[in-house]
């Protein structure tokens, strides 16, 4: 792959910025931190180079230094929300996230419970935190939140909340999902350490959109497109125009809040440290990028990407017109179209020459492989079957399994597990390409090439099943698929 993002430089100059950030305001920083922060493939995928766990090593190098505050919000416990991603709801990846920041040696000092109105769920949740050792705290809900700037910072705003006992100069304040209530967490540590005569300062850890980047940068098209469900919207930051006469990219959100949280951080410190929402940024990934046609291609990939996900979203009913008419007006804004992807084309044209669902895989070295539906394989499972044969320089016609090894993989599943596809997906036969590579030289080969698949680009002419969809992913394979079922069923497995 090519490379357009210098990591290394990235992971130097982040961890010092953020030093000198601590030391601005003498000795303490709240630092929310926004965007995934184990697996940021979205990053990885439109800066080519950024390795997914670039923040967490980042923060690594500041280990000494700090302590991580995981807040979530009690509604979101009370009504299950899921993390999409994960498919686990937002109290169970509490848990993970503990257990994954703990893993690598980061210290959990402690979780917040954001707008807590002791709801039964939340209560429920509490004390089992409380009965693995884990240090939890009620953060209220407040009436008149966030315009009634002197009711929220007063003793019956901030300060009916729990103080969050810290012991190191960094707090990163992290969360499941957006909505958890992070910034306000901050503002109420600021609030009681002030009144403990603590100096504390607060920052933002965003990724995206990058401010040193022109608005209309594919960088920051993609974030947007990322982000459509959500509303947010990439915009000039007025205030930093105003202030420095420089032209930085920020978003709607951030701007919108920007006057409310400026007054506050005023009556709580006596000044606001901050002319921008800008300056509340520390994100220095725009300084480290070393070539910019490279992250251009990658993020114009990326919008497509994004397209093709909305458009299989509104045909399972997660998405409605709206989002659709979104992406299509970013697509016209990069100048892009479908055609500009071109395992499209290719996945469409077996489909027709082949009258079955079919897909198709661009390989690193650029030739693009496809495959096509058989009695006893998926398109996709061909394909798959297809692309590691061409990685490893095996002839087409080789059989790399046997059918009498396919057969009955088949007829158990149909016979005994109650499937009605007696197809193999690609988990399956990458178990069973996994086994004929105990005794075939060439299996095993094969085998070897899977980390080649990382970053290809893949596309089915119809929405595939779960199993495969998440098998691609745990690949590190770019998907997109046809938004149209194979077959004309209410309900899809």
């Amino acid at each position: 792959m090519k490379i357009g993002f210098d990591n290394d430089k990235y992971l130097k100059m982040q961890s010092e910025h953020i030093r000198e950030r601590i030391a601005k305001f003498g000795g303490k920083l709240y630092l929310e931190f926004g965007g995934k922060l184990f697996d940021d493939y979205h990053a990885s995928r439109v800066l080519p180079g950024f390795a997914p766990d670039s923040k967490l090593q980042m923060l690594l190098q500041l280990r000494d230094k700090a302590e991580v505050v995981i807040a979530i919000n009690a509604c979101d416990i009370e009504k299950n929300k899921v993390r999409g991603d994960l498919g686990i709801t937002y109290d169970l990846d509490v848990l993970r996230l503990i257990d994954a920041f703990k893993e690598v040696g980061l210290y959990v000092g402690s979780v917040v419970l954001t707008r807590f109105a002791s709801q039964s769920a939340v209560v429920a949740f509490k004390q089992r935190l409380e009965g693995l050792g884990i240090k939890v705290y009620r953060h209220y809900n407040i009436e008149g939140y966030p315009s009634d700037i002197n009711k929220i910072v007063s003793e019956d705003g901030f300060g009916k909340n729990e103080y969050i006992e810290t012991e190191r100069e960094l707090v990163i304040v992290t969360a499941p999902g957006p909505g958890s209530g992070k910034m306000a967490t901050c503002l109420s540590q600021l609030y009681h350490e002030n009144k403990r005569g603590i100096k504390a300062g607060y920052a933002k850890f965003e990724t995206f959109p990058i401010w040193n980047l022109p608005l209309k940068h594919p960088v920051n098209i993609a974030y947007e497109a990322a982000t459509a469900d959500l509303s947010d919207v990439n915009m000039i930051d007025p205030f930093h125009l105003e202030a420095y006469g420089e032209t930085a990219v920020n978003y709607n959100r951030d701007v919108e809040i920007f006057p409310v949280l400026s007054s506050m951080l005023e009556q709580i410190l006596g000044e606001s440290p901050y002319k921008s929402p800008t300056d509340m940024g520390v994100n220095m990934a725009g300084n480290c990028i070393i070539d910019d046609e490279i992250t251009r291609k990658a993020s114009n990939a990326e919008v497509i990407r994004r397209y093709y996900t909305a458009l299989c979203d509104r045909v399972k009913g997660k998405v409605d017109d709206e989002l659709i008419y979104k992406m299509e007006l970013m697509m016209k804004q990069a100048g892009l179209s479908t055609e500009d992807r071109p395992v499209i084309r290719a996945a469409l044209a077996k489909a027709e020459a082949t009258e079955a669902p079919a897909a198709s895989m661009e390989l690193p070295d650029g030739t693009i492989v496809t495959g096509k539906t058989s009695p006893l394989l998926g398109a996709s499972s061909a394909l798959m079957l297809n692309a590691l044969k061409h990685l490893a320089g095996i002839p087409d016609e080789l059989a790399l399994i046997s059918h009498t090894i396919i057969e009955p993989i088949s007829r158990l599943k149909i016979g005994h597990l109650g499937n009605r596809n007696p197809r193999l997906h690609i988990d399956e036969l990458l178990i069973a390409l996994s086994i004929c590579a105990v005794t075939s030289p060439q299996a095993e080969l094969a085998m070897k090439q899977l980390d080649k698949l990382r970053g290809c680009d893949a596309h089915s002419t119809v929405i595939l099943a779960e199993d495969d969809f998440l098998t691609f992913k745990k690949l590190g394979v770019n998907l997109t698929c046809e938004p149209r079922y194979q077959k004309k069923r209410l309900y899809h497995k």
